[in-house]
């Protein structure tokens, strides 16, 4: 999701952090990282748990190098009027989307069943989807970067660097966007392997928390965005709360996270 950037550079940088750390929370990453998970939880074992880490690594590789090469290219530049207004469209409708996939799977889940993340771009992946070494689950991770949504706020990354410096700059926002990225993907990689490994009850009490939540935090964020958008009243109240918004969708789901984990205790002490 765009969104206006702070004109502090510590501020920035935080922020760009958040919004990497909330970028692998996306549906579709969230989809992808389940099922290069599963397709080697029987296979690699060992591999199946960084599955999340391999991942982001490929697409924040892609992130910094389109700010790095957007940098060198752009020299003083400004970033487009057109590209945040637009870029906020693709990602409002993708948002919406998945957000609504997501709370259906939670629905239609057989009870008996671990909810499966949906997800959109994963689906144009063919048999990539099925990679089994740590090469390919990385490429699997860039070919996600080549997206309108990532390419663009790559470029905004390295366009708003113009005005603290040179390339360093735009380097080292994409390398802290990255950094947040693998954050979430890494963790997220750990969780799907150990719920695969239990596979009881209170996998699936876990895996229904996190797919309301997710279905949840994407149908909130896009109507945030409209929001945004539509009233000018809620544009101004929000300027200068970006890190503000950013962190308390982060905490979100770190709580459903908890949540998911309380309830899987609560289950086993209940059911010795």
């Amino acid at each position: 999701m765009e969104t206006a950037l702070p004109q502090e550079w510590t501020a920035l940088c935080l922020l760009v952090f958040a919004l990497g750390m909330r970028h692998g929370f996306d549906a579709d990453h969230l989809a992808t990282i389940d099922g290069l998970t599963r397709f080697n939880a029987g296979r690699r074992s060992a591999l199946a748990r960084w599955c999340g880490v391999l991942f982001s690594l490929g697409h924040g590789a892609v992130v910094v190098s389109i700010a790095l090469l957007v940098s060198l290219a752009s020299g003083s530049a400004q970033v487009p009027q057109w590209l945040e207004g637009f870029g906020t469209a693709v990602s409002v409708l993708f948002l919406a989307a998945l957000g609504c996939a997501n709370l259906l799977a939670v629905l239609r889940t057989p009870p008996a069943e671990i909810v499966m993340p949906v997800g959109l771009k994963g689906r144009f992946l063919g048999r990539l989807r099925q990679a089994s070494h740590p090469g390919l689950i990385a490429l699997v991770g860039a070919l996600f970067a080549l997206s309108f949504d990532t390419l663009s706020q790559a470029a905004l990354f390295a366009l708003t660097a113009t005005r603290y410096g040179g390339w360093e700059h735009a380097l080292m926002l994409g390398l802290i966007f990255m950094t947040g990225m693998l954050a979430t993907d890494g963790i997220n990689g750990f969780w799907i392997a150990r719920l695969l490994r239990r596979a009881d009850a209170t996998a699936l009490i876990a895996s229904r928390v996190m797919g309301l939540t997710v279905g949840a935090v994407s149908l909130l964020v896009a109507a945030w965005a409209v929001a945004k958008w539509s009233l000018p009243g809620v544009e101004a109240w929000s300027e200068g709360r970006e890190l503000v918004f950013g962190g308390l969708v982060i905490v979100l789901l770190a709580i459903s996270y908890m949540v998911a984990i309380r309830l899987r205790v609560s289950t086993t002490a209940s059911n010795p």
